[in-house]
């Protein structure tokens, strides 16, 4: 057994928080994580730093703010000379791999990974991945997933999709799903685990839209068995016009049930492949000295405020994500955690079990020094900062009149107490937080090289792999015209 603890860093994209069993969600099936849960620690108050892909990843990978690494869009770089969790593990003899979804630029950055095994799902990524290859090889392609991801074919997509917010069942069957794919590339990582350490990061594309779980996924939960996430609203409130990646105008509850079944469904499927991993680890003789980490890079309205997905406010089921650490030794923490956690934690917190020091360019905390407890945990996303105590938050949007909300009396930001007067020490104190971030008048501006250096594994393409050519074909049929409401 290896001196130094395996890591297995299971990372979900677009998790609502309380969409977990082990977060007191008694209607979803998660039984594999709740096993997680069970043996280790759950952050009950885990926050996102940027609620979108790419730069809620950099800031995990690198334990800086998104203003620092400045990878601030879904196309963008972490600069190469930025410590990282996986390239600091690696200097110190770690084995590191990349499975699913990492959404960099270019699409195999060397972040720090001796072997990527991709799944991407946005940009290039997906013309330059493993797991497309692997889909043309098998002369099939994700066309629910295409429509939904690429803009050129989501002018063109059929009503259905517009009806149901792309949420239905895969054209594709459970073999060739992103999340059976990604979780087999996972499992074939950890059998050729051995005596050394390893670093694995497991990225599903998963909960994140569209909702299409495969047969028989797609059937697992019952719409009209299911309850409203709390935070749902009939209507809009806050001056929201319901406009975002859908037109939110015309969700019921029923249609956000069911949604909310095929959301759930996705959870579930993710939980069931945990689960595969777990056992192997077991099989091996590895679980004890393995830590296990699963989260999210941010969350999903999921009913909350009439919307689905994500964008619009930094509201509590965008910016709070599940966290869950199943150590591998004695770690002296409660079972629940209430402490205010960001991802920018994870890298110092995980360098530190390994027993590696820390970069001093790091700027989170390690959640393993129970002396860490912030008072305050903060964010940002385009021109709006948060700054949020255990009770309060905070949200400054440009010249909008900001919003502040009570969250122990008012835990579902229905009402804005900005002007207040009973409040106004406190929103002195939560404006004082954010003193040192960049203003609006002075954007960091986003960092993006396509030609930073890559990984050197075999499998890295070197040019145009023609999967975007292919896709075209696929989709177009016999005639050259779009066939988008149809199987491939």
């Amino acid at each position: 057994m290896s001196q130094k603890p395996n890591i297995l860093l299971i990372h979900a994209d677009q998790h609502r928080f309380d969409c977990l069993g082990a977060y007191g969600n008694k209607e979803i099936k998660t039984p594999h994580l709740d096993a997680i849960a069970a043996e280790g620690v759950v952050f009950e108050n885990s926050f996102c730093p940027y609620p979108i892909c790419t730069p809620s990843r950099y800031s995990l990978l690198s334990g800086l703010y998104v203003h620092e690494h400045r990878g601030i869009s879904n196309s963008s770089t972490l600069s190469p000379d930025t410590p990282t969790l996986p390239r600091c593990l690696r200097e110190n003899g770690y084995a590191t791999t990349a499975v699913g979804k990492m959404h960099f630029t270019p699409t195999y950055l060397d972040v720090g990974f001796d072997k990527m095994f991709l799944a991407e799902q946005a940009g290039p990524g997906r013309y330059d991945d493993d797991y497309h290859r692997w889909l043309r090889d098998e002369d099939t392609f994700d066309r629910l997933d295409l429509i939904d991801q690429v803009q050129e074919y989501r002018d063109q997509a059929p009503d259905d999709y517009w009806q149901q917010y792309g949420s239905m069942r895969s054209d594709l069957d459970e073999k060739h799903h992103s999340t059976t794919w990604i979780a087999e590339q996972a499992m074939c990582s950890i059998q050729e685990w051995g005596d050394e350490s390893n670093f694995l990061m497991v990225g599903f594309i998963k909960p994140h839209h569209p909702n299409d779980p495969p047969e028989p996924w797609d059937t697992m939960y019952n719409p009209e068995e299911l309850s409203l996430l709390p935070g749902w609203t009939d209507d809009f409130i806050h001056g929201d016009d319901g406009k975002g990646f859908f037109d939110f105008n015309g969700l019921t509850a029923e249609e956000c049930k069911r949604v909310m079944a095929l959301y759930y469904a996705s959870v579930s499927q993710i939980d069931h492949h945990v689960g595969r991993m777990v056992s192997l680890l077991k099989e091996k003789g590895l679980y004890d000295n393995t830590i296990i980490i699963y989260t999210s890079d941010h969350g999903d309205y999921m009913g909350y405020h009439h919307r689905i997905l994500k964008g619009s406010r930094m509201y509590e089921t965008v910016m709070r994500v599940p966290l869950i650490i199943k150590f591998a030794a004695d770690h002296k923490l409660p079972e629940r955690d209430q402490r205010l956690i960001n991802n920018i934690d994870l890298a110092p917190t995980l360098l530190s079990a390994a027993g590696i020091t820390v970069p001093d360019s790091m700027s989170g905390g390690n959640v393993l020094d129970q002396s860490h407890d912030p008072q305050f945990v903060l964010g940002h996303f385009h021109d709006e900062y948060m700054s949020r105590s255990q009770t309060r938050k905070l949200l400054v949007h440009g010249s909008a009149k900001p919003l502040f909300f009570d969250l122990e009396n008012d835990p579902n930001e229905l009402e804005n107490r900005y002007d207040d007067p009973a409040y106004q020490d406190e929103i002195s104190e939560l404006q004082a937080q954010l003193k040192d971030w960049p203003t609006f008048d002075n954007p960091v501006p986003n960092h993006i090289d396509h030609d930073a250096p890559k990984c050197q594994a075999a499998n890295v393409p070197d040019g145009d792999t023609g999967l975007e050519e292919y896709f075209r074909k696929k989709i177009a049929g016999q005639n050259g015209q779009p066939i988008l409401d149809g199987s491939p």
